[in-house]
C-alpha cells in the first residue's frame, strides 16, 4: 500500500508529479515559441530536384553563367483575332520602359508569334532577389505592361520569375488557415465525441501546443541542419500532429475513463490508462515515426524533408499525449467530464452498445463478412486501371494563377517547346561537337548557342515535340544520349522538360524501394508487439487492400468529379506511407485489446468484445483523422488535395470496414490461430494493464 502511495506521488502525474510536469511543459514549450523562430524556405530550385539528377547538374552549372544568374520574366501579350499594329506599337513602347528594370537597361526585342496573335518580351531580372524584391519587381511589370495597352489586348507575366511569385503568393497565409481550420475541425469533433463543453479544451491545448513545438524544431533545424522545407511540408507536418496526436489523446483518456470506474483516485487511474494505453500508443507512434524515417532514403527532396519534419512532429506528439496530457488532465477532477462524468463500480454501456451488435453480426457470419468486405474493397480498387501521373508545371494549381495563363498562352502560339526549350551545358572548348551532336538527334533539333564563358557554354534545344509527352520523354534521353558521347565534354541536358522526365523517374525509383521498406516497418512492429506472424502478416494485408481500395476510388473521383488531369508523381508513395502507417494504428489498438480480453473469453469471444469496447473511441479517432487530411485541401497545391482525399478516405474505410468487418471476421475464423505461434495474453496479463483481475470485465475501452 505504501508503494502504491509513493508511487502516486513520484509518477508524472501523481498528486506532486502533476504540477512539476505542467510546469517543464509550460517552460520548454515557452522556450521553443520564443525562441525557434522561423523555417527557412528553400528557395534554390536545383535543390528541389531528385537527387543525382543530371537536370540539377545542369542548373547548378548554368548558375555560373552570366544568364544563369538571372531569372526571366515574360511578359506575353496576346488578342483574339490577332494583335493589331496599335498592339504592336504599345508593345515596343513597353519594351523599351520595361528596359529599366533590366541589367544593364537592356531587353531582346520583342518576338511575335507566327499567327501575329502573341507577342513575347523577355525581361531578365536578377536572380538573387529575395521574395519581397521579386514580388516588387513583378508587380511594377505587370502594371507597366497593362498601362495603356489598347482595348482587347492582354498582357500576362509569367516566366520563372511569375511562376516564383505567384506560387508564394498562394501561399501567403495558406498555412494559418490551415492551422486554423485544423484546430476548428478537431475542437467540433471532440466536443462531439465527449459532449462535454470543456472536456476537449484539454487535450485540444495540449496537442495545439505539440504542433507549435514541432514547427519551432523543424525551424530549427533548417537554420542549423541545412534541412530544406517548404510550405506544403510544413502544412503535412501540421495535420500529422494533429491527427496523430488526437488519436492517441481520444485512446488514453478512453482508458482513464474506464480506470475511473475502477478507482475513486483519479491519479491511480491515470496510472493504470497510461500502462494500459501506452504500448499501443508507443506502437503505433512508433510505426509512424519509422515509416516516415525510411523517406531518407527516397531521391526526391520533398519527399525526405517531409519524412524528417514528419518524424519530428509524430515523436513531439507522442511526448506530449503520453506526458503532459495525462498531468493535465488529472489537474481536475471528475467534473471534467461533466455531464457524463465515469463513477466508482459504473458499469459500461459499451457492451450492449453498436458495436457490441456489430461484432456479433459478424462472429455469427465470418466467413460472409469476410467474403463481402474482400468484394468491397475490390471494387473501389478496380478504379486504379488506367491511372495517369506525372502533371505539368501549369497543372500544379487549383487556382488559376496568372503565371499559368500566361504559360498557357505563349506554349499555344509558338511552336512545340520553343517557349520553354531544352538547356544543354557543356565545355567550351567541346561545345561545336556537341551543337553537332544535339542537331543529329532524330527530329532535326533546333540548336542555338545563347551564353557562354571560357569555360562552359549553354545551348538551348527546340525538340519540336508535344512538351510532357511520351516521345517529349523520348527525345530527351536520345538528346542525353548524344551529347553524352563526345568524349572531355561533360555535356549535361536540363531544362523543365528534362526536370520533369528526371522527377518522374525518381517517383518510380522510390516507389520500388520506399514501399517494400514501410511494409517492412509495419510488419517488424506488429510482430513484436502481438508475437504472431499470422496476426502480423494478416494485419499488413488488410491495410494494404484499404490503400489499393481508396487509391482506386480516389483516382476515380479526381477523373470524373474533380475534373484533374493525373496524379501528382509525389502522390501515391505519400498516401501510401500515410494510409499504411496511420491505418495500422487501428489494427493495433483492436488487437491488442482482443488479446487481453482472449485471455478470459477466448478468440472468438475476445474480438467480439475487444470491437465492442473500442468501437466508439477507434470510430471517433478514424473520423477525425480523415477530417483532418482532408483539410489539406484548403491549400492551393493538386498534390495536397489529392493526398488529403485518398488518405481520408482511405482512413474512413478502415475504421468502418476493415477494422470493424474484415479483421473481425478473419479473427473468427482463425480462432487461435490467428496468435501463432503465441498465444492468447494469460490473466496475470489484465492484472498487469491496470485492473483487479476480478473488476477486468468492468473496466472495457470505450
Amino acid at each position: 500500500m505504501r508503494r502504491a502511495e509513493h508511487s502516486r506521488r513520484a509518477a508524472l502525474w501523481g498528486r506532486r508529479g502533476k504540477w512539476l510536469t505542467v510546469a517543464l511543459a509550460m517552460v520548454f514549450s515557452g522556450l521553443a515559441l520564443a525562441f525557434g523562430g522561423s523555417a527557412e524556405v528553400s528557395t534554390d530550385p536545383a535543390a528541389a530536384l531528385p537527387k543525382g539528377a543530371e537536370s540539377a547538374t545542369a542548373l547548378r552549372l548554368q548558375s555560373q553563367l552570366p544568364s544563369g544568374q538571372l531569372m526571366p520574366a515574360l511578359v506575353v501579350y496576346s488578342r483574339d483575332g490577332g494583335l493589331t499594329e496599335q498592339d504592336r506599337s504599345a508593345i515596343t513602347a513597353d519594351a523599351e520602359r520595361l528596359a529599366a528594370l533590366a541589367p544593364g537597361d537592356r531587353l531582346p526585342p520583342p518576338r511575335f508569334a507566327p499567327r501575329n496573335d502573341v507577342a513575347l518580351v523577355t525581361i531578365p531580372l536578377a536572380g538573387s532577389m529575395g521574395n519581397t524584391e521579386l514580388t516588387e519587381a513583378v508587380g511594377k511589370i505587370r502594371a507597366e505592361a497593362r498601362a495603356g495597352l489598347p482595348d482587347g489586348a492582354k498582357a500576362e507575366v509569367t516566366g520563372p520569375a511569375g511562376f516564383r511569385v505567384d506560387l508564394a503568393s498562394v501561399f501567403d497565409g495558406a498555412n494559418i488557415t490551415l492551422l486554423a481550420v485544423t484546430a476548428g475541425v478537431v475542437a467540433l469533433l471532440l466536443l462531439i465525441t465527449y459532449r462535454s463543453p470543456w472536456l476537449w479544451l484539454v487535450p485540444l491545448s495540449v496537442i495545439g501546443i505539440a504542433d507549435q513545438v514541432a514547427a519551432k524544431i523543424v525551424a530549427f533545424l533548417t537554420r542549423t541542419t541545412g534541412l530544406s522545407v517548404d510550405d506544403s511540408t510544413l502544412g503535412i507536418t501540421s495535420v500529422l500532429v494533429f491527427g496523430a496526436g488526437t488519436n492517441y489523446a481520444l485512446l488514453l483518456i478512453a482508458r482513464y475513463r474506464e480506470q475511473l470506474r475502477l478507482h475513486e483516485d483519479r491519479h491511480l487511474a491515470m496510472s493504470g490508462a497510461v500502462r494500459s494505453a501506452g504500448p499501443a500508443i508507443l506502437a503505433s507512434s512508433a510505426t509512424v515515426t519509422l515509416a516516415l524515417g525510411t523517406l531518407v532514403f527516397a531521391l526526391s527532396p520533398s519527399s525526405r524533408s517531409i519524412g524528417l519534419a514528419g518524424a519530428i512532429g509524430i515523436v513531439t506528439a507522442v511526448v506530449y499525449a503520453l506526458i503532459v496530457l495525462p498531468a493535465a488532465m488529472v489537474l481536475f477532477g471528475r467534473g471534467l467530464f461533466w455531464p457524463f462524468a465515469p463513477k466508482v463500480g459504473q458499469a459500461d454501456p459499451t457492451r450492449t452498445g453498436l458495436w457490441s451488435k456489430v461484432g456479433g453480426a459478424v462472429s455469427r457470419r465470418p466467413a460472409l463478412s469476410a467474403l463481402l468486405s474482400v468484394v468491397a474493397l475490390a471494387a473501389l480498387a478496380s478504379g486504379i486501371i488506367g491511372v495517369q501521373s506525372g502533371l505539368s508545371q501549369t497543372e500544379q494549381f487549383r487556382d488559376r494563377v496568372e503565371a499559368i495563363s500566361g504559360q498557357e498562352t505563349l506554349s499555344g502560339a509558338f511552336p512545340a517547346g520553343s517557349a520553354q526549350p531544352v538547356t544543354v551545358i557543356a565545355r567550351t572548348p567541346l561545345a561545336e561537337q556537341v551543337r553537332a551532336a544535339a542537331a543529329g538527334v532524330p527530329g532535326g533539333p533546333q540548336v542555338n548557342v545563347t551564353d557562354r564563358t571560357a569555360e562552359y557554354t549553354r545551348l538551348d534545344v527546340v525538340l519540336g515535340v508535344e512538351p510532357g509527352t511520351e516521345r517529349s520523354f523520348q527525345a530527351i534521353r536520345d538528346l542525353r544520349t548524344a551529347v553524352a558521347a563526345v568524349p572531355g565534354a561533360s555535356a549535361v541536358v536540363g531544362g523543365q522538360e528534362a526536370t520533369d522526365l528526371d522527377e518522374r523517374e525518381a517517383a518510380v525509383r522510390d516507389q520500388w524501394v520506399i514501399i517494400p521498406m514501410v511494409l517492412a516497418v509495419v510488419l517488424l512492429v506488429l510482430l513484436l508487439l502481438l508475437r504472431s506472424v499470422v496476426a502480423a502478416i494478416l494485419l499488413v494485408l488488410t491495410v494494404v487492400a484499404s490503400f489499393a481500395a481508396s487509391f482506386g476510388a480516389g483516382w476515380f473521383a479526381f477523373k470524373h468529379f474533380f475534373g484533374f488531369p493525373a496524379l501528382d508523381l509525389g502522390v501515391p508513395l505519400l498516401s501510401f506511407l500515410f494510409l499504411v502507417a496511420l491505418g495500422v494504428d487501428y489494427n493495433i489498438f483492436l488487437t491488442t485489446r482482443a488479446r487481453e480480453e482472449a485471455a478470459r473469453e477466448g478468440t472468438r469471444g475476445g474480438i467480439v468484445t475487444a470491437l465492442a469496447v473500442t468501437g466508439g473511441v477507434i470510430t471517433s479517432a478514424g473520423i477525425l483523422l480523415a477530417a483532418v487530411f482532408a483539410v489539406l485541401g484548403v491549400l492551393p497545391l493538386i498534390t495536397l488535395t489529392q493526398i488529403g482525399v485518398i488518405v481520408g478516405f482511405g482512413v474512413l474505410l478502415d475504421t468502418l470496414l476493415v477494422r470493424s468487418v474484415l479483421v473481425p471476421a478473419l479473427v473468427t475464423l482463425l480462432g487461435d490461430r490467428f496468435w501463432w505461434p503465441g498465444s492468447p495474453a494469460h490473466p496475470r496479463h489484465a492484472r498487469e494493464s491496470g485492473a483487479p483481475a476480478g473488476a477486468a470485465q468492468e473496466a472495457p475501452v470505450r
